[in-house]
């Protein structure tokens, strides 16, 4: 037995062996502080793999999510492709259209139906607000909106619930926009926003006819010649649609509360989303469901 000890960080030898001494066990045992170098090598090691996977790991994840947000704009734009691909009348009557003229100059045309921005509609309602709601029906609410010009407007948003609001869209805008009569309510515009169907109408002040028939107050200032004139306007409206404009137009939900008053109570007649077309030469068509009025 025998004792050997080795000091400093090189290992020098400072005491002799016997020529035999190769022969026998040797137990080291190192000093804490001796070793304290390796494990701080370790754990140095050890977070240098921590920080990288975690960095792989943020990377990765930011990646996932960048991914992720674009799947959420496709499949928006995939959702509104639909209303987009019916409108080729759409875009004919609400983007501009570039035509060239003989001198080769660019010139913008007339829209007949403009199209209004999301935000404008939003100030001009007060966000929607339940005080400017002036009607409500099986497609969405009617709201009563002022422009910056001071215009009024009635803003008709359609409700997103709906199965038939994007018909009805198609329909009214294919329709009224290129409809002009006196007893006709005009159509000013419209917006298509990240799902919004909104039509932009001129506004009426004494609103719709049923709101005077079937209250006790109102019903007594309707005397017999603004009754007669009401009756008037509605049939000379109807002649227009039947047999005097471009196209054929049944309306298919005539009613009180489809006819609205101006501050003349000169009616005029309005929501043409149930209407359809019929070709000069058609008295008769049949429908697949029961509809309108």
């Amino acid at each position: 037995m025998g004792c050997v000890i080795w000091t400093g960080e090189e290992l020098l030898d400072i005491q002799t062996f016997y020529l035999n001494a190769t022969q026998r066990l040797l137990y080291i045992k190192m000093s804490p502080d001796f070793s304290s170098g390796g494990e701080k090598r370790d754990r140095t090691g050890k977070i240098l793999g921590w920080s990288i996977g975690a960095t792989v790991t943020l990377l990765l994840t930011v990646i996932l999510f960048c991914f992720w947000k674009r799947r959420q704009k496709q499949a928006k734009a995939d959702a509104a492709t639909p209303i987009v691909s019916q409108v080729g009348l759409i875009c004919e009557m609400v983007l501009p259209t570039k035509k060239r003229n003989l001198s080769g100059e660019d010139q913008i045309e007339e829209l007949e139906l403009p199209l209004m921005e999301f935000e404008a509609v939003v100030t001009a309602t007060d966000q929607f607000s339940d005080s400017n709601k002036v009607g409500k029906g099986g497609f969405g609410v009617v709201y009563k909106g002022r422009l910056v010009d001071g215009k009024e407007i009635a803003v008709k948003r359609l409700s997103e619930m709906s199965t038939q609001g994007t018909n009805e869209f198609m329909t009214e805008v294919r329709l009224v926009a290129k409809l002009q009569h006196i007893n006709l309510v005009k159509l000013l515009g419209c917006c298509v926003y990240n799902g919004e169907k909104i039509l932009i109408y001129e506004y009426l002040e004494n609103g719709s006819l049923d709101c005077h028939l079937f209250d006790k107050t109102r019903s007594c200032l309707l005397n017999w010649q603004t009754r007669f004139d009401i009756i008037n306007g509605i049939a000379r409206g109807l002649l227009y649609l039947h047999q005097d404009s471009r196209f054929r137009i049944i309306h298919r939900d005539l009613k009180a509360s489809n006819v609205l008053l101006d501050k003349d109570m000169t009616p005029k007649i309005s929501d043409f989303g149930m209407a359809r077309i019929f070709g000069r030469d058609e008295t008769e068509a049949n429908t697949r469901k029961v509809v309108g009025t």
